[in-house]
């Protein structure tokens, strides 16, 4: 565990483009708690979009010579082992090229021309370990880390742990998860769920932890992910959840603004609040709320956090 920790206290940080648009908030954030926590992020220099969905759904292979420049920047140029991603297409990208360049001699055809003509060295399977935020603070801190460090407690607050659908599938591209005592489960992920318990939080019973949430359908069919945020929203809810805490800029964003629009295109009115995971571990630390970016947040939580002594 001491040398997990080691490895994982610099880390090569990739945003991604959500993360300085839409998810600024989850930016701000993740910069902060990293901060407190006596964890530092190295920017991957000259980093590109790891070709999210419009690419991947043109041309596969462009879209892994995308996300293998990204770690290839990282090796290569910086030197770094770990390149930790906070949004979950980023991360899911980034180990699904992992997992093409290992097993698919087409895609290293791919990626060795285009980096040659791009000018960078082409990157090579296992030059560094991809990390999703959960387990920079889970592996680097951990739940006791957590504890010791906690000055304002989440104590009381009941909290349903939402994933979304890319963080854990598909499950191959995840060897690391499902692994035996420690690792992540790719069926019932408990990572968030820890991490916010060790900072005093209750975590409610979810059962669409990892249920979609229509962020791909949001321009091309608003109607479906609307429905599809309110079954996340209601069922929240109906397990007795103050808050949904998320991981993924993309969700986020979603289940916020297609809150409004669940209520006024379908009637359906819930009063759970959306936060991101690293903004109510930033407060538990005794961050306060502009410092991890609440006021960036389409939704408002203030006054609930207000009322729980946490701004």
């Amino acid at each position: 565990m001491t040398d997990t920790k080691s490895r994982y206290r610099e880390v090569a940080y990739y945003p991604g483009c959500a993360l300085e648009g839409s998810g600024h908030a989850y930016n701000r954030s993740t910069r902060a708690l990293g901060k407190a926590l006596g964890l530092k992020l190295k920017d991957v220099k000259n980093w590109n979009c790891c070709g999210a969905m419009e690419v991947k759904n043109i041309d596969p292979k462009l879209q892994t010579y995308l996300s293998s420049r990204v770690m290839s920047m990282a090796a290569n140029e910086m030197g770094q082992e770990v390149v930790m991603a906070p949004c979950n297409g980023c991360y899911h990208n980034l180990k699904k090229a992992e997992y093409d360049l290992q097993h698919d001699a087409d895609s290293r055809d791919v990626v060795g021309r285009l980096s040659e003509k791009a000018g960078h060295t082409a990157y090579q399977a296992g030059q560094v370990e991809t990390i999703h935020a959960l387990d920079w603070i889970k592996q680097a801190i951990g739940e006791d880390g957590l504890r010791e460090r906690v000055r304002n407690s989440l104590q009381g607050m009941r909290i349903a742990n939402y994933y979304g659908c890319m963080y854990t599938r598909p499950r191959h591209i995840f060897p690391e998860k499902d692994s035996g005592p420690g690792s992540e489960s790719t069926s019932k992920p408990h990572f968030m769920d820890d991490l916010l318990a060790a900072a005093g939080a209750e975590n409610v019973d979810f059962p669409l932890k990892t249920a979609c949430c229509g962020g791909a359908h949001t321009l091309s069919d608003s109607d479906t992910s609307t429905r599809l945020v309110a079954n996340i929203l209601q069922a929240a809810e109906a397990a007795g959840a103050e808050v949904i805490a998320t991981e993924c800029p993309t969700c986020h964003s979603g289940l916020e603004m297609h809150q409004i629009r669940a209520e006024k295109r379908l009637g359906i009115k819930t009063d759970v609040k959306i936060l991101y995971f690293t903004q109510l571990l930033g407060l538990a630390l005794g961050l306060k709320p502009r410092k991890v970016g609440v006021q960036e947040n389409i939704s408002d939580s203030m006054g609930f956090l207000k009322e729980r002594g946490l701004a």
